[in-house]
């Protein structure tokens, strides 16, 4: 019994997990830390460029914009696309 707790318990936890990489992350309002764990494929100095930018530049205003960050072309940005609000 004890082990099925403990299976449903890792269940609930992974799903847990899942559910908030799954939600969008607004590239406008995040942190760098928020922005690497939520986009696939952005480490944490590339979120921070993007934020850098954002702080320079002002918000993004679409997210087609964000390939204005140096280090993030098209092929990039198609793979996170859906990952990302403004």
């Amino acid at each position: 019994m004890k082990k099925f707790i403990i299976n449903i318990a890792l269940v609930l936890l992974a799903s847990a997990f899942n559910f908030a990489q799954a939600m969008p992350v607004n590239i406008n309002t995040a942190n760098a830390k928020i922005i690497s764990d939520s986009l696939t494929g952005i480490g944490l100095v590339k979120a921070q460029a993007i934020v850098d930018y954002r702080q320079k530049n002002g918000a993004f205003e679409s997210v087609e914009s964000l390939t204005q960050v140096k280090g993030i072309g098209s092929k990039t940005l198609q793979k996170i696309k859906e990952d990302i609000k403004l």
